[in-house]
């Protein structure tokens, strides 16, 4: 009977003690999450307070408890970046997003790092793992390729990001700078037609595809593309420009003219077809004189223009063609804002004096051009000229004398120069200085022949 009971009693103990050990499993389990929760919040804390370094200690007695918890990882990534430590801030949001692929935030940590330390190939790489979440990182991409020099691709997806989001300032700034390289150019005349021929009443891509071919010189495609312009929007412009030409090769001088003042006070036009459709127009007058006046009054067009200046232009047209009376005209026309300050219209304008034989004109424009410009030695040549036809051959020599000082390097002004001395001295009587001229300026004929 004792045998029995001691039994009995040996199985409750033996059962009261299994149950005691099944019991403390589950409070050691709790235990441990409270440990990493304080650990967590810790980490926190120190965190909020910049105490970087204590957020780190407090995060890998997290790891110890948990070491595949991707959160810590990632936030341990947070506290190395703050701290500068690139390296580990790297291999931390990397862990993390072994650990866990569908959490972006992990990616962006990596990107935030290649970024800070512009490595933007890396950057690149993990861009295109976060496009599946989130396709505005294209955007960023676009970027990367910036400062990968990657402009073909670059180019690429701006055009694409230009079609299906709109155009935005920022990459339309890339666009300028990559396109301002001739290489790429191609590519984006290619991208124009694209879409011109999906989107055919978009006036913006004619005018930059226009604008490309006008780089290029290539004005054949420019008009070809005015016209194309043209059949989708007749109100364009733009396609003036391709109007104004079938208007002349047809005779209809009022539509030619109306399309020609309509391109030329257009702010989208180059500056390039405005000249190309005026000389077609100067051209045509020619045998039309009666549209002097509208040529005239063209003109106006082009009076800031700072490049060229069209009433000169004009009036060498004219004077090549030895129509002096029209070229003086425009000659005057354009020194009628500051007669002084064009050297070359006035130098033109006492060619044809002279050649008219209109010496008084020729005397008064040389000496108040020398009052101006003391040192041009061209302005004393006619001024010494025109002196020696008035038979004023007195002023001609001091003229004459006060010039030569300044021809330098200029043998047929030199010759000149001797010649027309020569005749100031004759006129004087001088024989032994007019013989010393003739002889000098023969001298330098030799030289240039």
């Amino acid at each position: 009977m004792k045998k029995l009971v001691s039994l009995l009693i040996m199985l409750v103990l033996l059962c009261n003690s299994a149950l005691s050990w099944a019991q403390t499993e589950p409070e050691e389990i709790k235990l441990e999450d409270n440990k990493f929760k304080d650990h967590f919040f810790e980490a926190l804390k120190q965190k909020g307070i910049e105490n970087y370094d204590k957020a780190i200690v407090a995060l890998e007695r997290c790891l110890k408890i948990d070491p595949n918890n991707a959160t810590i990882y990632n936030e341990l990534g947070k506290n190395y970046f703050s701290l500068k430590d690139y390296k580990n801030a790297y291999s931390s949001f990397e862990k993390a997003s072994t650990l866990d692929p569908t959490n972006k935030w992990f990616l962006i940590g990596m990107y935030d790092v290649d970024y800070e330390t512009k490595n933007y190939k890396d950057g690149v790489k993990v861009i295109h793992k976060l496009i599946p979440f989130d396709s505005k990182f294209k955007e960023d991409l676009v970027s990367l390729y910036m400062n990968t020099g990657e402009y073909d691709k670059a180019l690429t997806l701006i055009n694409e990001l230009n079609e299906n989001a709109g155009k935005s300032d920022r990459r339309e700034g890339y666009k300028l700078q990559i396109l301002s390289q001739g290489q790429y150019q191609d590519a984006e005349i290619a991208n124009l037609v694209d879409q011109i021929n999906k989107n055919p009443k978009e006036e913006t891509n004619y005018i930059s595809l226009i604008y490309y071919y006008s780089k290029k010189d290539n004005l054949e495609k420019v008009l070809q593309i005015a016209r194309q312009l043209e059949k989708q929007i007749p109100s364009s412009e733009w396609a003036q420009v391709s109007l104004f030409k079938s208007y002349l090769v047809n005779n209809e001088s009022d539509k030619a003219i109306n399309a020609m003042n309509i391109v030329l006070a257009s702010s989208k036009v180059d500056s390039k077809i405005k000249h190309r459709i005026f000389n077609e127009f100067l051209i045509y007058v020619t045998t039309n004189p009666q549209l002097t006046p509208d040529l005239d009054k063209a003109i106006s067009y082009f009076e800031k223009d700072p490049n060229v200046n069209v009433a000169k232009e004009i009036g060498k047209y004219y004077h090549n063609k030895k129509q002096f009376d029209k070229a003086i005209k425009y000659y005057e026309l354009s020194l009628k804002k500051d007669k002084l300050s064009e050297v070359e219209t006035n130098l033109l304008l006492l060619d044809i004096y002279i050649q008219q034989g209109e010496f008084e004109k020729s005397v008064k424009i040389a000496n108040d051009m020398v009052a101006s410009y003391p040192a041009q030695p061209q302005f004393y040549y006619f001024s010494g000229l025109a002196y020696n036809q008035l038979k004023q051959f007195k002023k001609a020599k001091e003229m004459l004398e006060m010039g030569i000082d300044y021809v330098v390097e200029d043998i047929p002004l030199e010759t000149n120069y001797n010649i027309q001395l020569g005749e100031a001295y004759n006129g004087l009587g001088d024989t032994n200085k007019k013989e010393f001229y003739f002889s000098k300026a023969n001298e330098l004929l030799k030289k240039q022949k």
